[in-house]
């Protein structure tokens, strides 16, 4: 599957998942008024796509570590040691990344 697929498919499931769980934070009982957003709905949508934009490029930026890291290592094999420990500590902060975004979801989450 070529890269742009890839990145085609996994746009188009994030969207499909905006489009499906948007409505649900819009539902609230109680809303200002008819078509207007609250800061609860805006908090929400914050928290949700700020999530899905930091899982989306986190995972990208993991896939490239990987992908040249291997690369580096099929050109000259005996590199190999000297690679995988800088890969290994570069996917590390790649996914601190996220995580730093999955807590501050959480926080807030917790305002609403």
């Amino acid at each position: 599957m070529s890269t742009m697929k890839k990145v085609t498919t996994t746009l188009g499931l994030a969207l499909v998942n905006l489009l499906l769980f948007v409505p649900v934070v819009f539902a609230q009982e109680g809303a200002a008024a008819a078509g207007q957003m609250t800061d609860k709905a805006y908090i929400a949508l914050a928290a949700g796509l700020g999530l899905g934009l930091a899982a989306i490029g986190g995972a990208l930026g993991q896939g490239r570590t990987a992908a040249t890291a291997l690369e580096g290592i099929c050109r000259n094999p005996g590199a190999a040691d000297k690679v995988f420990t800088p890969m290994i500590l570069g996917l590390a902060l790649i996914e601190s990344l996220v995580i730093y975004s999955f807590v501050i979801s959480f926080l807030l989450v917790g305002k609403i």
